[in-house]
Formats: structure tokens, C-alpha cells, sequence
């Protein structure tokens, strides 16, 4: 886990869609689970683009401070694979072979399609986990977001 808020967690996986070299994943999931966005409250709401921005904005700095030059993030609502609400944040590097800046990502059709054909990727070290939640919490407390 790389941060808990109220309602939502963010993390990483084992078995991330975007290697750590080509950008990085980070998922966020609700503590409780739901079909959709439009089953949240107002607050759960709030908390989640809250969390988007600011997990975004950790990955850029924290990536592109470690040499992987992160020129967007990708939000996207999957539920595909898992039929509920989840938030995946893929980094998206300049510099990225798997997953090439500028173009759509591609993935295998199903979850069992991805792991046969994408081999195992490189997740995000500890470090930058450590690094992510430091940024995190710093952003958090900063003007921009403390009372968002």
C-alpha cells in the first residue's frame, strides 16, 4: 500500500499493466466496494479526484526525479477484469519500449491473455514507494489540496 485516506487506498501491484520503465501503475481502490463512480457519496466522490490529482502529480515527480521522464498520467475506471470501481494511474514515459508515449495502451483482452502475453513487468521498487507516499503526504499539506 502506498497511501490510506478515508475511503480509498492507493497502491501498486506485483503484476503492474505499465512497467516501471515505461511509467508505472498505481490503483486506487474504495475501502468498500462498488459497481461504479455513480454509486458514491458526495465525500467519496471528492476524495477520489482528490487522490487522482494528487497520486498523479507523486508519480511525475517522484518518476521523472528518478530518471523516467513522465510526460502524462493516464486516469482510467477499468472494472473489466473486476467488476467494480477501481482508478488505475499509468505513467506514461517519454522514453517507454512497451507501452510507446503517444499512443494508446495496449492491452491483451483478458486477464489471462495479459499474463501470457505480457510476461511479468517491472512493478515499482520500494523505494519509490517510500518516495510516492512521502510526496503524497506533502502534497496533501500543501495549499493546493489541504482544503480541497
Amino acid at each position: 500500500m502506498i497511501y490510506e485516506a478515508r475511503h480509498f487506498v492507493l497502491r501498486t501491484l506485483d503484476q503492474p499493466h505499465v512497467s516501471r520503465s515505461d511509467g508505472g501503475h498505481i490503483v486506487i481502490d474504495p475501502k468498500v466496494a462498488v459497481e461504479d463512480r455513480t454509486q458514491l457519496s458526495r465525500e467519496q466522490a471528492i476524495e477520489l479526484i482528490k487522490l487522482t490529482m494528487v497520486g498523479g502529480e507523486a508519480m511525475k515527480t517522484v518518476l521523472s526525479r528518478k530518471g523516467i521522464n513522465i510526460g502524462r498520467i493516464n486516469y482510467q475506471d477499468n472494472g473489466n477484469w473486476r467488476a467494480e470501481l477501481h482508478v488505475h494511474l499509468y505513467g506514461r514515459a517519454q522514453g517507454a519500449t512497451l507501452q510507446p508515449f503517444g499512443h494508446a495502451l495496449a492491452f491483451p483482452p483478458t486477464r489471462e491473455a495479459f499474463h501470457k502475453e505480457m510476461g511479468k513487468l517491472e512493478a515499482l521498487r520500494e523505494d519509490d514507494i517510500v518516495e510516492l507516499r512521502a510526496e503524497i503526504a506533502r502534497l496533501l499539506a500543501s495549499g493546493k489540496y489541504r482544503d480541497f
